[in-house]
C-alpha cells in the first residue's frame, strides 16, 4: 500500500495529470450515490475516488486514524463495491473539509455505522459507470457485463481493465441509482486485510503528530498550574532565558510557555523557570472524595433517570434483599503518543497540523479563540498514537494556536508524559449503590441503582439491561462539581458501570441460588414476554452473544482447576459477552483466558476487528486490575508510569474472539469489548477465591490476594 502526504499530492498523481476518471461523491444523507465527474482541482464534492489509466485506484479516507483501523476499513468498503483488486488500491488521508465530508470524527464507535451505505454507494457508482463504458465500446448490453478484480468482463469472455476504461467512463453521466452487491457475494469485506499504514509504522516513517516538522518552526512546552484549583501568581524566567540562545518565555491563561529551537533545550529551560501559584478554588484530595461519595449516595437531590412500577412496595414485600456498592477511581488516558500540535497563525489564515479526534471542533474553536472566520482555519490530520477519548478535546490544539498568535511564528507544542498525566482530562471517579429485591422463587422483583459521580454528568445508562426486565426499578444519579477536569474515556461511563452492574447481577444470581448465565437469560426472556417500560436494547442480539460465549467457553462444564466468570454488555449499538477463566497459582488468582462473543454486525476487516476486541479486553483488564489516579491538595500523585501501574506483557491472558454472523449492517466496535471485561474477571476471581471485588483497582482492594503474582 502506498501513502501520499496530502490532497495536493493525491490530485497531482491522479487523473488531473493523466486524464483518467475522477469521481466526487456526496456523502450526505442517502443521496451518497449521486456522483459527478470532476474536471478540475477546484471542485466542491465530498469525497474522491480516482482511477488512473494504469489501473491504480486512489481512495481518499476522511476520518481520523487513531489506531482503530478506519483508514483501512473505509477503503475496503469502497473497494468491495468497486470490485477492484486490493493490491491496486492507494489510500490517502483527507484533511478536514466540512463541505466535502460529514462526521470527520474518531469517537463513539460511530464511523463505520455512519458511513457504511455512503461508502458502498460510492464504490458501486464507479463500478456501474465502468460497466456502461465497456458495454458501449463492445456494442453490447450492460446487463451482459460483470466485474472482477478491476476488470469488466463480457459473457463472451472479453474483458477490459478499469484503467483501459477510465477515460471513456469519465465522459458518462453518473447514475443516480445503483444496485449494491448482495452481501453473500462480498470478497474483500469480511476477509483479513493488513493495515495500510502497517509498513510505515513498523519502519518508523513520519506518520504521527510527533513526527511532523516544518522548516523554521519553533518548539514549545507549557507549564500548567501545579494543581487543579490553582492559578498563576508570578514567574521569573531570567535563568531559563539565559540557558540557550533564543529562548522565549510568555504567559497566557494561567500558563507559562517556554519556546525555543529544540525539544531538549525547551525542556531544560522549563525546569529553570521559577513559578509561584496561588489558590483559585478548593484543592481536593482523594480522601475528601471518599467523604463526598457518601454524601452524594445519601443525598435527596439525585435526579431520577428512570422509574418503573412500585419500587417501595417491591422491597417491602421482598423475601431477600441484596445490597452492594462499587467504586472506580479517576484514570488518565495515557495514549502512547502524548498530546502535541502544530499551529501557524498568519495574517491570511491559520494552519493546524496534528493528531485530533475532532478536527472540525479544532477548527471552529480556533476560529472563535482568534476571532477570525472559520474558513480561514485549515486542519491537516496526522496518524495518532492512541487517544481513547483524550483527543476529543481541543485544549492542546488551542494552546498551540494561541501561542503562535502571541509569538508570531509557527510553533509545535509538545507535552511530556508528566504533562499528559497531570494536565487532565480524566475518566470521572464514580461510586454506585445497588439494591435488588428477590421473591421466594429467587426472581428479581425490584432493582435500584444510584450513580454518584465527580464531574461525571449522568453516571448511569438507565435504559440498559436489566431495565425493562425488572417490574419495579429506580435509577437515579447525583454529581459533584470539581475543579479536576474530566472527559470521555474509552466507552464513557460504561467502562466502569458495566463492571459494577454485571458484578452485582452475579451477586443477585448467587443470592437467588441460580446459574449466572441462566439468570441473565431468564431476565431477557421476561423483558421479551412481559417488558416493563421501554426496551432500548435488542434482546435477541444480547441472548445470542450470551449463548455463543457460554458455548465456546464450555460454561457449566467443569474444567479442572479453572473458575469461570461471566459478563455481557451492550454499548455503541453492539453486544459483547465474555467468560474469564481464572486459575490459582500458589493460591493467587491468575487470569488464564478470556472468551469473547461479539455482535457488531458485519465485520469489515477480520484483522482490524480482532485487534479492536483484543485491545479493548487488554485495556479493560489492565485498568480494572491496576489503574488508579489519586489526588493530594488538587495535584495528581501519579504522574508517570513509575507510579501509575499498567498491565504488563506477561499479564495478558490468551484471548479467543468469536463474531456473531447475523448479516446486519455494522455497528460500533472500537469501544464495546472493554466494558464487560472487568465484570467477567471479577466474577471469575470470586468463583476461585470467594472474595467479591467491588472497587477498582483490584490489586489495591486486596493487596494480599494479589501479592507476588506479577
Amino acid at each position: 500500500m502506498t501513502k501520499h502526504n496530502s490532497r495536493r499530492d493525491f490530485l497531482k498523481t491522479s487523473v488531473l495529470s493523466t486524464g483518467g476518471l475522477l469521481l466526487g461523491f456526496n456523502w450526505f444523507g442517502q443521496e451518497a450515490s449521486a456522483a459527478q465527474v470532476v474536471e478540475s482541482a477546484s471542485n466542491s464534492f465530498n469525497a474522491y475516488l480516482s482511477i488512473q489509466p494504469d489501473g491504480i485506484v486512489t481512495i481518499l479516507s476522511p476520518n481520523p486514524e487513531i489506531g482503530q483501523g478506519i483508514k483501512t476499513a473505509f477503503p475496503i468498503i469502497v473497494a468491495e463495491e468497486l470490485d477492484v483488486d486490493w493490491n491496486n488500491v492507494k489510500v490517502v488521508q483527507a484533511p478536514l473539509d466540512t463541505k466535502k465530508f460529514e462526521r470527520q470524527v474518531a469517537g463513539g464507535s460511530g464511523s463505520i455505522p455512519h458511513s457504511w451505505q455512503r461508502l458502498r454507494k460510492a464504490g458501486a457508482t464507479a463500478r456501474q459507470m465502468l460497466i456502461e463504458a465497456a458495454a458501449k465500446r463492445w456494442g453490447v448490453s450492460a446487463s451482459e457485463c460483470s466485474t472482477d478484480k478491476g476488470f469488466v468482463v463480457h459473457t463472451s469472455g472479453k474483458k477490459l481493465s478499469y484503467g483501459e476504461l477510465a477515460n471513456d467512463a469519465a465522459k458518462l453521466t453518473p447514475p443516480t441509482d445503483v444496485k449494491l452487491k448482495d452481501k453473500k457475494d462480498f470478497k474483500l469485506i469480511g476477509s483479513t486485510v493488513k493495515g495500510v499504514d502497517n509498513y510505515g509504522v513498523l519502519t518508523g516513517k513520519p506518520l504521527f503528530g510527533l513526527d511532523f516538522y516544518r522548516e523554521g518552526m519553533k518548539f514549545a512546552m507549557i507549564q500548567r498550574p501545579a494543581a487543579f484549583g490553582m492559578k498563576l501568581k508570578s514567574f521569573d524566567a531570567s535563568a531559563a532565558k539565559a540557558s540557550a540562545p533564543g529562548i522565549e518565555v510568555v504567559s497566557f491563561k494561567d500558563k507559562v510557555a517556554i519556546v525555543g529551537k529544540s525539544t531538549w533545550e525547551v525542556k531544560k529551560a522549563r525546569e529553570l523557570v521559577k513559578i509561584e501559584w496561588e489558590k483559585a478554588s478548593n484543592l481536593e484530595s482523594t480522601d475528601e472524595h471518599n467523604k463526598i461519595f457518601k454524601e452524594l449516595l445519601d443525598s435527596n437531590k439525585a435526579e431520577v433517570r428512570r422509574k418503573d412500577g412500585d419500587v417501595e412496595t417491591a422491597f417491602k414485600d421482598a423475601a431477600k434483599i441484596v445490597e452492594a456498592e462499587y467504586q472506580c477511581p479517576f484514570l488518565p488516558h495515557n495514549p502512547m503518543e502524548p498530546m502535541n500540535f502544530f499551529a501557524h497563525v498568519r495574517e491570511d489564515g491559520v494552519e493546524l497540523v496534528g493528531p485530533t479526534q475532532t478536527p472540525q471542533a479544532a477548527q471552529t474553536q480556533t476560529a472563535k479563540l482568534l476571532n477570525i472566520p472559520v474558513e480561514k482555519v485549515s486542519v491537516e490530520l496526522t496518524k495518532m498514537g492512541g487517544g481513547f477519548g483524550r483527543r476529543l478535546g481541543t485544549d492542546y490544539v488551542l494552546e498551540a494556536a494561541e501561542l503562535s498568535s502571541i509569538i508570531k511564528a509557527p510553533v509545535k507544542v509538545m507535552w511530556t508524559r508528566e504533562d499528559d498525566m497531570s494536565g487532565g482530562s480524566y475518566r470521572p471517579a464514580v461510586r454506585y449503590r445497588f439494591r435488588a429485591a428477590l421473591d421466594k422463587q429467587g426472581n428479581m422483583i425490584g432493582y435500584t441503582l444510584r450513580g454518584a459521580g465527580i464531574n461525571a454528568g449522568n453516571s448511569t445508562r438507565q435504559d440498559n439491561f436489566p431495565s425493562g426486565a425488572v417490574p419495579n426499578l429506580l435509577i437515579d444519579s447525583v454529581e459533584h462539581k470539581s475543579p479536576i477536569t474530566t472527559g470521555p474515556w474509552r466507552a464513557p461511563i460504561t467502562n466502569f458501570l458495566a463492571f459494577a452492574e454485571q458484578s452485582f447481577i452475579d451477586e443477585v444470581a448467587n443470592a437467588a441460588g441460580k446459574d449466572p448465565v441462566q439468570f441473565r437469560l431468564d431476565l431477557l426472556e421476561k423483558a421479551k414476554t412481559s417488558p416493563t417500560g421501554p426496551i432500548k436494547y435488542d434482546i435477541d442480539r444480547m441472548k445470542a452473544v450470551i449463548e455463543l460465549a457460554a458455548e465456546k467457553s464450555g460454561w457449566g462444564k467443569k474444567k479442572k482447576g479453572v473458575s469461570q466468570g461471566f459478563s455481557v454488555y451492550f454499548s455503541h449499538a453492539s453486544y459483547v459477552a465474555q467468560v474469564a477463566d481464572v486459575v490459582l497459582k500458589k493460591g493467587k488468582p491468575v487470569i488464564q483466558k478470556i472468551h469473547a462473543a461479539v455482535d457488531c454486525g458485519i465485520v469489515v476487516n477480520q484483522s482490524g476487528a480482532r485487534n479492536q476486541v483484543m485491545g479493548g479486553i487488554v485495556d479493560g483488564i489492565g485498568h480494572a486490575m491496576y489503574g488508579n489516579l489519586t489526588f493530594k491538595d488538587g495535584a495528581p500523585i501519579q504522574n508517570n508510569f513509575n507510579a501509575f501501574r499498567i498491565i504488563k506483557m506477561n499479564e495478558i491472558p490468551a484471548i479467543e474472539v468469536h463474531f456473531v454472523n447475523n448479516g446486519i449492517d455494522p455497528t460500533g466496535l472500537g469501544e464495546p469489548a472493554l466494558p464487560p471485561t472487568g465484570g467477567s474477571v471479577a466474577n471469575a476471581i470470586f468463583k476461585a477465591t470467594g472474595k467479591r471485588l467491588r472497587n477498582q483497582p483490584f490489586v489495591e482492594e486486596d493487596e494480599k490476594m494479589f501479592e507476588g503474582i506479577s
